[in-house]
């Protein structure tokens, strides 16, 4: 066992029921993931313990507080305090795992060695308590301080064991800028279809979270095969070309560039990373043999969609990924007239975030009139936080009259209330009719006679 002594500030409550656990005569550790956090400077999420006591022991220790059961088959009881979970597991070894994702059988262990080397990577394979110190026997603490991603043990195993773990160990490279050792990346590449054995909830909550790291370009650039698994609609992206002057990369190597300018946001991230999958279906080579990908906003939209779907994503997050991917090539500079259409069709929320999305977009294609781009985007910015700070009239709400306003002037059917307002609100934007509300009272006046002469007698 290899035993290093440092002092690691544990919560108070994590402290005491690691005290109240030896007090009642066993071992106890924090940890997992919290180590390594906490080794890093990282404040933790969560606190995990590990122990020798038994499931029925933890019972009786915390008997006056309340507890979780769910997971006592496994050896795990959940200690409720202030409203959150603190999760305690018996020392235990893994059985079989014939899903790759969950152990056939669970076999209790006697010492923290044991129950560490059933984990996944050697940073998270540490435990601690304040008597014995930091508890590392594969040398995690080591691969911290070298930024190195490394299976315990044997990867192939580990990885059959739960295919999770493949997307983890790519997650933790993203998020925490560390390499993946030479034999666990051959064995993720090696081992990449056992992804298609878990839950599309869980495979989605890792991506989300890789997405949102420093070191993502190069880990979507390095493993795309990996996430082609489970995102198919990539692979025609990844060897092709763009013959256009405005791009001097793939459409992949321009969607990972794409993914890295962005704000680490996970709706953005996930929009840059599905924003151009429709090009390869939208492709035109003119006959001086430039491509041009007209409509690869909408084919992107159709199939981010069905990737997002299949992937048990929220129907509001990808709605709104979906909308961004559809009005990303959309080119506003000064017209205000098309910032104001768009503003009504989107929203002032993601109108900002669809700017933020042109611009990360603009800075992964070449230079070639990157200037103009850029300059022309910072006028459309500009022109957005004008029609907002100045209230302008860009949607019904803004509108000087409303639907209230015209059944007062008799109008009453709805579906024609509806249709007036909406003209009434176009010819306002378009700037043919000024927002006054009684221009717009007149006006309505006007559309109900020319649209009652064409009603059905």
């Amino acid at each position: 066992m290899t035993v290093k002594k440092l002092r690691i500030n544990l919560p108070d409550i994590v402290e005491n029921l690691i005290n109240s656990i030896t007090d009642a005569g066993y071992e106890a550790f924090a940890v997992g993931g919290c180590i390594r956090d906490s080794l890093l400077g990282i404040e933790p999420h969560d606190w995990d313990i590990a122990t020798s006591a038994m499931p029925t022991d933890i019972q009786r220790i915390f008997g006056g507080y309340q507890l979780i059961e769910v997971g006592k088959a496994h050896g795990t009881i959940g200690v409720v305090i202030d409203k959150k979970v603190y999760e305690i597991t018996t020392y235990r070894i893994d059985g079989d795992y014939n899903d790759n994702r969950h152990p056939e059988s669970v076999t209790f262990a006697k010492c923290i060695e044991d129950d560490l080397s059933r984990r996944d990577y050697t940073i998270n394979s540490m435990a601690y308590n304040h008597d014995k110190g930091l508890v590392d026997p594969f040398n995690g603490q080591e691969d911290l301080k070298f930024k190195a991603i490394r299976c315990v043990g044997d990867p192939d195993t580990r990885f059959n064991e739960d295919a999770l773990r493949i997307l983890r160990g790519l997650r933790f490279s993203s998020v925490y800028n560390f390499s993946i050792s030479s034999a666990t990346s051959t064995s993720i590449i090696k081992n990449r279809m056992l992804l298609n054995n878990i839950s599309k909830e869980r495979i989605s909550s890792e991506l989300t979270k890789l997405l949102c790291g420093d070191n993502v370009q190069f880990i979507l650039n390095r493993y795309k095969d990996v996430f082609a698994v489970f995102l198919p609609e990539i692979v025609s992206t990844f060897d092709f070309s763009q013959n256009n002057p405005h791009h001097n990369k793939t459409v992949w190597r321009h969607i990972t560039a794409s993914v890295a300018n962005i704000e680490p946001d996970s709706t953005l991230r996930l929009v840059m990373l599905l924003h151009d999958i429709g090009k390869p279906l939208a492709l035109v080579t003119d006959e001086k043999g430039v491509d041009h990908f007209k409509g690869h906003n909408h084919f992107g939209a159709v199939l981010a969609k069905n990737a997002l779907e299949r992937l048990k994503y929220p129907n509001k997050l990808i709605d709104d990924i979906c909308v961004l991917i559809e009005y990303h090539d959309v080119r506003f500079s000064d017209d205000k007239k098309k910032i104001k259409h768009v503003l009504n069709l989107i929203g002032e929320y993601n109108f900002s975030r669809l700017l933020k999305v042109q611009y990360a977009d603009m800075l992964a294609q070449s230079k070639y009139m990157r200037d103009i781009k850029l300059h022309n985007h910072e006028i459309a910015k500009k022109a957005f936080f004008e029609i907002i700070d100045n209230n302008e009239c860009y949607s019904l709400k803004n509108l000087a009259i409303n639907g209230s306003d015209i059944i007062h002037l008799g109008i009453t059917n709805g579906k024609m209330i509806g249709d007036i307002l909406n003209s009434i609100l176009d010819e306002v934007i378009d700037g043919t009719i000024e927002n006054d509300a009684v221009l717009l009272k007149k006006k309505a006046i006007e559309l109900y006679a020319e649209k009652k002469d064409k009603l059905p007698q």
